[in-house]
């Protein structure tokens, strides 16, 4: 795993709903490495730790990536507080990303709430062949629905209590667009319980899926051992880890 740390500055940054924020940073030598799928550790002053958070957009011809966080605690209020000029010290990328197909092929992605902002660079790479299914509990909790039409990507929104888009679940629009025709991957990332019930629609109608998890991380290289998820191979269980051997794992290999 290729990483680098740095102090980046930050070139950009929108509220784009309550609690929720969009940084984009000059980091070349991060945007070189980066993949889809990955993330980037950031310190935020006054904390120990790093903050975790999955890389949103990559734009390696400006040099430049995206990322968009929800404030959850202390240090990612910290974080929100951060302005246009600022610098960041940031560390990345990190983790294993998702797999990208020819962008011939039909790539469903999946994301529920906060896990709907690393979709964004997997449905870019394959435009109008990509259908993005992205659920939030209300309309003013919807995020970057413009990002994957403006891609060319099909959008289904969904919304639990129907304000926006359709109402419900985005495991209901998953089921169907795959009655609707060929699908050569899905890829998700949110919830736990919204990750089951799209790997369980991706085993009925036989296609390849892959879930990104997200784990509470110290380290983020694999050292500290405190992001353990439970995975399976030849039938046993396995402990791994989210920061080195994810946080994209393919859906057979994971104990959602």
């Amino acid at each position: 795993m290729e990483y680098v740390q740095g102090e980046y500055r930050v070139v950009s940054k929108k509220n784009l709903a309550k609690n929720v924020f969009d940084f984009t940073i000059d980091a070349k030598n991060i945007a070189d490495l980066a993949l889809a799928g990955q993330f980037v550790h950031i310190k935020v002053d006054g904390f120990m730790l790093r903050r975790p958070i999955s890389i949103c957009e990559v734009d390696k011809e400006n040099g430049t990536i995206r990322f968009v966080f929800e404030i959850r605690g202390e240090g990612t209020e910290k974080l929100s507080q951060v302005n246009k000029g600022d610098n960041l010290d940031v560390m990345g990328p990190l983790g294993k990303g998702f797999t990208i197909l020819p962008e011939d092929k039909k790539a469903v992605v999946v994301g529920g709430g906060i896990g709907v902002p690393p979709m964004v660079e997997v449905a870019k790479n394959y435009g109008e062949n990509a259908t993005a299914i992205i659920g939030f509990r209300s309309a003013n909790a919807v995020i970057l629905d413009e990002d994957f039409k403006n891609m060319g990507a099909n959008l289904m929104l969904c919304t639990d209590d129907g304000t926006m888009g359709r109402k419900g679940f985005v495991t209901e629009a998953l089921k169907e667009r795959l009655e609707q025709g060929k699908v050569d991957i899905i890829q998700a990332c949110g919830p736990h319980m919204m990750l089951k019930g799209v790997v369980a629609l991706a085993n009925e109608y036989g296609v390849p899926c892959e879930v990104s998890l997200e784990e509470r991380m110290g380290c983020g290289v694999g050292a500290c051992l405190v992001c353990a998820c439970k995975t399976v191979k030849d039938g046993k269980e396995y402990l791994s880890h989210v920061c080195k051997d994810g946080p994209v794992f393919k859906a057979e290999d994971v104990i959602l």
